[in-house]
């Protein structure tokens, strides 16, 4: 992930051998794409972030004209396509043209190309930009589709909400370079150096906030009727510490829940040089 102009796309046009780089390396499922580019290319599906067609081409045509082109033969050609169709629910638009799709529907195909030959990778390229609410959810339940029958996906995108449930890794690159990345989880552990707790109270919310602020840990504490936001140094043991005074107290609660951070969260920071 990253900000317009930071150099997503040509980090996935080169990992798909479209752009020759000055200098460095790439490896893809093993294979080098400096020098082994067409072992690169039999194993990755890609989808670019503009949808390019021939003019009076049907649904099924556009597929047929890809799988001929990656090489597979007449008699599997047929099958291949009718389960491509299937899997992205495009069955029953095999016989439309291509111009005439909606924006999400060319989306679709766009992601149905890039399966025609099972590649074990996918490099995609804003697979949800330009979509309505409804196509982007659909394009993320396809995504985790496809990591359940084992693809390894690569996307590319600044639409940070939809890649935060979707995703097992990140990166973050901002004007060329990598300033983070790792799996999710332990980016989110990275940044967080405070833990944030809403505490919702139902009585002797007085007496609540006298221990809170009292907690040896509290760097700080905002009040909203009977919601309280906390801000602590402090572990799991601490948390539960913090828990275990306001309920020995009869202080009444009804919510007491950390604020995970999210995507945003680290996006804002890392790209900000709050983390390094």
């Amino acid at each position: 992930i990253g900000p317009n102009g930071a150099g997503k796309s040509t980090s996935i046009r080169f990992l798909a051998t479209l752009l020759k780089a000055s200098r460095g390396e790439g490896v893809v499922n093993g294979y080098s794409v400096t020098s082994d580019p067409m072992n690169v290319r039999r194993s990755v599906g890609y989808m670019p972030d503009n949808f390019g067609v021939y003019d009076g081409m049907k649904v099924w045509e556009f597929l047929d004209f890809f799988a001929v082109a990656y090489g597979i033969g007449r008699s599997k050609r047929k099958q291949v396509i009718t389960d491509v169709l299937e899997l992205l629910d495009l069955t029953y638009k095999r016989d439309d043209f291509v111009n005439g799709l909606s924006r999400g529907m060319k989306q679709r195909l766009c992601l149905a190309k890039t399966l025609v030959h099972d590649p074990p990778v996918l490099i995609l390229d804003e697979p949800a930009s330009g979509l309505d609410p409804r196509a982007r959810l659909e394009v993320k339940a396809l995504l985790k589709e496809l990591r359940r029958m084992g693809k390894t996906i690569l996307i590319s995108s600044h639409i940070l909400t939809e890649l935060a449930d979707c995703c097992t890794s990140i990166g973050i690159i901002e004007r060329g370079q990598l300033l983070m990345d790792g799996p999710i989880e332990e980016v989110y552990r990275r940044i967080r150096r405070n833990r944030i707790v809403n505490i919702k109270f139902t009585s002797n919310m007085d007496i609540g906030l006298t221990i809170i602020r009292s907690n040896p840990h509290l760097l700080d504490c905002q009040v909203d009727n009977h919601q309280v936001t906390v801000e602590l140094s402090a572990d799991d043991n601490a948390l539960a510490g913090l828990l275990r005074d306001l309920a020995r107290n009869d202080v009444g609660i009804r919510n007491f829940a950390e604020k995970d951070p999210t995507l945003e969260d680290v996006f804002m920071m890392v790209t900000k040089g709050l983390v390094t």
